[in-house]
């Protein structure tokens, strides 16, 4: 689950991360008193006005603003909420603009790069650093890689204090800004294990001219296997920040992610799902979404499916490939039949069952009246589905 630079940067300071100081608005007046509360913790009346969304590139599409005093930060929020903000990480649409952050414009004397994910090869989380701050991390990984430091933490163990400075040291820190910066990475990691993120990015960190080390921006990406541990996290879900249709099959249980093709795949199983888009691309289709209905598919979930599929215009074909292992292919077939005549399917339906009761279920479809066809083979129903939309 993604949320937003402030609830960010809300989690980092709970845990001990020096952020940078900001008040959210989602008015032109609540932004006003927002600069007025950071002048009076502050002391300075310079801010950055900086739209709240999901994706990054913020700046280049115009959503982060300098503002001088109070007036400033009027025009500049008024400029930037209600746009449709346009980076390289939302699409030719754009995203909306809900809410603001005002935040100090502290001065700046070098940007670095910070970030924790987990490294799956390595089973680990790993640390990686560079003096390249402001930069995404990707352009460094293939520009120049050696500019990369990257420490692997054992998580039986923990974030070690060696470490920590190690980090800090080879990123050129110094005197009370090494200690500082050590802090800093071990705060950072305490927050990433603690609340279970599959993420936690500072870009840039930075060292001020003041000599503090700060988080000026904070990208946090939480484990949504693991929400259900943070009920207080899953409340910073923004659903204006997601697909409608993802949002929907969340509401019914389903796992759903739009793509750009024109079939639409319901499977049950993640690894299924996968080898699925698989089989369609290589018979020559392209798969219009991921759509796992899970173990226990049954007519409620399967009809929910169907209506999220056909929902999206670019669907020319649906193709339903179910393995029968808890679930009986009987069960699913006859879910298939009620939800497609619930739903009013209009156009080729290619459906493959296997496992238990797999020819039962076959002929429950044969004899549904449906215009439905019916496949044993993966690569025939692949096959079938891409046939179809010739």
């Amino acid at each position: 689950m993604k949320i937003h630079e402030y609830q960010a940067k809300d989690i980092l300071a709970r845990h001990g991360v020096a952020v940078q100081p900001g008040v959210v608005a989602t008015t032109v007046d609540d932004a006003i008193a927002a600069a007025r509360r950071v002048a009076d913790d502050t002391g300075r009346d310079v801010f950055v006005v900086k739209a709240q969304i999901h994706a990054g590139g913020r700046g280049k599409g115009g959503g982060v603003k300098l503002a001088r005093g109070i007036d400033e930060v009027r025009a500049k929020a008024g400029d930037i909420l209600g746009m449709m903000l346009k980076t390289h990480q939302t699409g030719p649409e754009g995203q909306k603009v809900r809410s603001v952050l005002i935040a100090d414009a502290v001065d700046i004397e070098k940007e670095f790069y910070l970030g924790i994910t987990l490294d799956r090869t390595r089973n680990m989380p790993v640390i990686m650093a560079s003096t390249e701050g402001g930069v995404e991390i990707e352009k460094v990984a293939a520009e120049t890689p050696e500019k990369i430091l990257k420490v692997w933490v054992d998580p039986s163990v923990g974030l070690r204090g060696f470490q920590a400075r190690g980090l800090a040291f080879g990123l050129g820190f110094e005197g009370g800004a090494l200690k500082q910066a050590a802090k800093f990475i071990t705060a950072l990691y305490r927050a990433y294990e603690e609340s279970d993120c599959s993420l936690a990015e500072i870009n840039p960190l930075v060292l001020t001219t003041a000599g503090e080390v700060l988080a000026i921006d904070a990208k946090i990406n939480l484990d949504d296997n693991a929400l259900y541990r943070h009920p207080d996290l899953v409340a910073l879900r923004d659903t204006h920040e997601e697909d409608p249709l993802e949002v929907e099959a969340s509401e019914h249980s389903l796992n759903y992610i739009k793509l750009d093709g024109n079939v639409g795949c319901m499977v049950n199983g993640a690894g299924l799902a996968m080898a699925t888009m698989d089989i369609i691309k290589l018979a020559g289709g392209e798969p219009a979404n991921f759509l796992d209905v899970g173990g226990g598919a049954n007519p409620e979930t399967v009809e929910a499916g169907f209506r999220i599929i056909l929902k999206d215009p670019h669907v020319k074909a649906i193709l339903v490939n179910i393995f029968g292992g808890i679930v009986r292919c009987d069960h699913v077939a006859r879910g298939v039949v009620e939800a497609a005549r619930n739903v009013g399917i209009d156009m080729p339906l290619i459906v493959r069952l296997q496992g238990t009761n797999a020819e039962e279920g076959k002929r429950i479809l044969d004899d549904s009246g449906l215009e439905v066809e019916t496949a044993i083979l993966f690569q025939e129903a692949a096959d079938k589905v891409t046939a179809a939309l010739a």
